[in-house]
């Protein structure tokens, strides 16, 4: 299983992407998840620092518009992995609208397929509530459910955690559609903070990552108070996770 860190992390870094692609690669992280496609290059600077690119954070709209030329400048960074990071609660309110959402995601795996990547969907906490319409399941349930096995889950470990549900019954029930997780702790209260400050069991959560054949496992927090300090922190804890006790 590959390390990395989402570089919506650092976004506030007084820093180029070369410079902060730089600081990354001198921890032992093997990649990065970028926030948007990059177009300013950035291949020069990945080889430099012999990071591999595990994915793309990818507006739905965006891809609709044109999924050829977002294949294209995620395949230019020898990446095939898109990721939807956000639909908001309206996507997730019944059944119907689930359904939709479900339709909608499917249809944007078949144009991404169609350039030889694959689309991947990425939680936040409100896909885990109970549609009003629906009972013993929850959004996130039906969503899984209701799309093709095309779409792929990137796994928000902390939000799962926020949201009350499980992370590892997460990884251990669907595993199978799960290629990428974001590793992100958060307090009893639900939000974002250092891994190891957090609520969230991190050594448990990369076992069951780990068994459930994830292959990337990426670091992500929200609202940094240091960046850099916290990307250090990130990396003593993936090569150690259970530090983070």
């Amino acid at each position: 299983m590959l390390t990395g860190i989402q570089l919506y992390t650092l976004r506030d870094v007084d820093a180029s992407l070369p410079d902060q692609l730089s600081a990354i690669g001198e921890t032992s992280l093997d990649g990065v998840e970028f926030a948007g496609v990059p177009t300013d290059g950035p291949q020069d600077a990945l080889a430099a620092t012999d990071l591999t690119v595990a994915g793309a954070h990818v507006q739905a709209e965006e891809i609709e518009r044109d999924p050829g030329a977002v294949a294209d400048a995620c395949r230019a960074l020898d990446c095939a992995t898109v990721v939807v990071p956000y639909l908001d609660e309206s996507h997730f309110v019944d059944r119907k609208a689930v359904t939709e959402t479900a339709a909608r995601l499917d249809s944007l795996a078949d144009a991404l397929d169609e350039h030889d990547c694959r689309l991947l969907y990425h939680n936040h906490d409100h896909e885990f509530v109970t549609p009003t319409d629906a009972t013993g399941t929850t959004a996130f349930d039906l969503l899984v459910e209701e799309t093709d096995e095309s779409v792929g889950f990137e796994l928000d470990l902390g939000w799962a955690e926020a949201a009350g549900r499980d992370p590892v019954d997460l990884l251990d029930r669907y595993g199978d559609r799960i290629p990428l997780v974001h590793l992100k702790d958060v307090t009893a209260e639900g939000e974002p903070t250092d891994l190891g400050d957090g609520v969230l069991d991190i050594p448990g959560c990369v076992d069951a990552a780990r068994d459930a054949g994830v292959e990337w496992i990426l670091f992500e927090h929200d609202h940094p108070e240091d960046p850099l300090a916290s990307l250090s922190t990130a990396d003593a804890v993936l090569q150690d996770p259970h530090q983070a006790r």
